[in-house]
């Protein structure tokens, strides 16, 4: 596919990375020719310096040939401009990055008009995530699928927990209907585990299941944390309003510390159910005399990431509270994955884990069944899609014991109408299901790639 990436920045050069590995034709824009000039070293991609917003910007580009064409500068009108000029060259599809507040909710009133296949809002759809977690503690992460009917939540073992030592074949004996489908083990190992697979402390594994399921089983093996009614949000931008303003529609209480007074003022008219201080959140006094000590949970949500790192060690050290972190610079994860940081939120991955589940959409042939989820659930390492079967295919119908999947792959979950299904070598897929696959294979576009031999 021909795909147009305008704005070369944090959210750009994420796209421009995984869309170019998935073998499409990328081209970059920017004004910035530094930028443009590093990611032509150092990804398969070209480059067209100069204003997206520009008509003749734009036809050099190959505006006008694009199967998709994403805005994603730093400015939500231009975005807006950009998509509109480059549907009325020709391009196929439009993406546009919008983050305030006040477009995201006036969208839907225009977005046909603006041409736009979709939008995406990189701050709304991590807070989004970080609001899922905290209204289940227990996990480090949690994907959903299927309309929120299936999850698929990650955690660790522990030493001493029922967890350490099991051998998967013998998880029914917990009595919850749960797959452990991705095992991580040490920096750098990662397994589709079969049922011969033993868990050991240290791992960290990802679980599907409902979510009445996956709690039963939480609770019997003794992770299940109390329910997080204070929280403390550390940065005030627009994911910490996104954050507040979910977590407040919850129920839950939200202190919000913010070093800049002017958008603590308005903070306080935009979310007056919050209660909102001005003050510098790596100040350990200050969080101290705010009563970081008594918090169910803490997020570090401020533009810094060093400050973010900092402010959760300290929370992690002098708390009990599910710690929360977001970071915006993939070359700190190595480093990242090695301190306590409780749950880390890269906001730029969630955003191009969309778009690419689109792309792929895009690009899905199949007459059967189309793509409706894709997450990474282990960074760039493991994927889980969930594909909606929505004709009669060649696998429908057939033992999933006498399909042969491809090795590295497995099918997590079926849903069935209410049915929630753990699958077994003798269920089958059938038309109408949503079928939950989970692999370290990229690139996966089409339910008929996880099968090694057509049936």
């Amino acid at each position: 596919m021909k795909i147009l990436i305008i704005g070369d920045g944090k959210i750009g050069s994420v796209l421009a990375e995984q869309l170019s590995r998935e073998k499409h034709e990328v081209t970059l824009v920017d004004r910035s020719g530094a930028r443009l000039d590093q990611s032509n070293n150092e990804l398969d991609v070209m480059v067209v310096e100069g204003n997206g917003a520009s008509r003749a910007v734009q036809l050099e580009a190959g505006a006008d040939r694009a199967d998709l064409v994403i805005a994603c500068t730093g400015e939500d009108e231009r975005n807006l401009m950009c998509c509109l000029i480059a549907k009325k060259l020709g391009a196929r599809h439009t993406i546009a990055r919008v983050r305030s507040p006040l477009y995201a909710e006036e969208l839907s009133l225009i977005q046909d008009d603006l041409g736009l296949s979709m939008t995406i809002n990189p701050e709304e759809a991590c807070a989004t995530e970080m609001a899922r977690v905290l209204r289940f503690p227990s996990a480090i992460k949690i994907d959903t699928f299927a309309k929120g009917h299936v999850e698929i939540l990650k955690t660790s073992v522990t030493a001493g927990s029922p967890l350490d030592g099991l051998v998967l074949k013998d998880i029914g004996r917990f009595r919850a209907n749960v797959l452990i489908c991705a095992v991580e083990r040490g920096e750098r190992e990662v397994i589709i585990p079969s049922g011969e697979f033993q868990l050991r402390a240290g791992d960290r594994i990802s679980v599907v299941a409902s979510p009445e399921e996956a709690q039963q089983f939480f609770r019997q093996v003794g992770v299940v944390k109390t329910r997080v009614r204070q929280v403390m949000l550390i940065g005030g931008g627009r994911m910490g309003y996104y954050l507040a303003r979910q977590l407040l529609a919850s129920g839950m209480d939200v202190k919000i510390i913010e070093a800049d007074f002017g958008r603590c003022e308005e903070l306080s008219q935009l979310l007056p159910d919050a209660t909102v201080l001005h003050g510098d959140g790596t100040d350990q006094r200050l969080l101290q005399e705010e009563g970081i000590e008594h918090m169910d949970a803490v997020a570090a949500l401020t533009g810094i990431d060093e400050e973010n790192i900092i402010i959760s060690l300290y929370a992690g050290r002098t708390t009990r509270a599910k710690v929360i972190t977001k970071i915006n610079r993939d070359s700190y994860e190595p480093l990242v994955g090695s301190l306590s940081l409780g749950s880390v939120f890269y906001p730029r991955n969630i955003c191009a884990d969309n778009v690419v589940r689109y792309v792929r959409a895009m690009q899905n042939s199949d007459a059967y069944a189309s793509m409706e989820t894709l997450c990474k659930i282990v960074s760039n390492k493991v994927e889980a899609m969930e594909f909606r079967v929505t004709a009669s295919a060649d696998f429908c119908g057939i033992p999933l014991q006498d399909l042969h999947l491809k090795d590295g792959l497995l099918i997590g979950c079926i849903s069935r109408g209410d049915r929630i299904i753990t699958p077994r070598g003798s269920d089958t897929i059938e038309v109408g299901d949503s079928v939950i696959v989970v692999t370290t294979i990229g690139g996966l576009r089409s339910l008929n790639d996880i099968f090694a031999a057509r049936r």
